[in-house]
């Protein structure tokens, strides 16, 4: 079932581990389109998806479109998913690496990653854009975390001119480190943050560790 010609709003749906797991095909897919990696990529990232499913505080949400019965078994047009960081993990010490080179001092660096959620990833599939629903995914994950803030990487584009961008910046997200280029990607990227938890919508506060 193609999701082209989207008109139905689609349902947020948590997902376990296994239920990932189970959904990963259509979970990557929709990553390696939004990230406009080559077709080939999913085969080495479903085992890092994974791998991340038995960190502590992972969480996921699918966007679904319903199917007849109104289950969350219809189509998956969007996934976003994210775990409490530490100072094992790769991502954080890419970070760190990342913030020592741009000249963050110690407790700089201590006060960003000591506490927080890293929002992995989060993607909505080309056809079903533009009806906020990567904003739906993002609040809907973020709601009750016990961490202090969240962070998150995010490709540089010029004049932050997509819709990703747009939508970090409407919800509060300022600057940790820009123009890092993560080992084994060659783009740059951007690592933004912002205090938790998220505003109710429409009150968004803009303080983030960044500030």
């Amino acid at each position: 079932m193609s999701p082209v010609g989207i008109n139905t709003t689609p349902l947020l749906v948590e997902l376990s581990a296994q239920e990932l797991r189970r959904r990963m095909a259509e979970a990557l897919a929709i990553y390696v389109e939004a990230m406009d990696y080559p077709k080939g990529t999913e085969f080495h990232r479903a085992p890092m998806w994974t791998e991340h499913t038995h960190r502590p505080g992972w969480r996921a949400v699918a966007a679904v479109l319903p199917d007849d019965a109104g289950s969350g078994e219809g189509t998956m047009v969007g996934i976003a998913y994210g775990y409490r960081g530490a100072p094992h993990q790769w991502w954080h010490q890419q970070v760190r690496e990342g913030m020592h080179r741009s000249g963050a001092d110690e407790r700089r660096i201590h006060e960003v990653l000591g506490d927080y959620f890293e929002l992995t990833e989060l993607h909505v599939a080309r056809a079903a854009q533009g009806h906020r629903t990567g904003e739906a995914l993002l609040r809907r994950l973020l709601e009750d975390r016990p961490e202090g803030h969240v962070l998150l990487s995010t490709p540089e584009v010029d004049d932050e001119d997509n819709r990703a961008w747009r939508l970090y910046r409407r919800l509060g997200f300022t600057d940790v480190v820009r123009h890092f280029t993560f080992t084994g990607d060659n783009r740059p990227f951007a690592v933004l943050g912002r205090l938790l938890p998220l505003a109710a919508e429409g009150t968004e506060n803009t303080h983030s560790p960044s500030r």
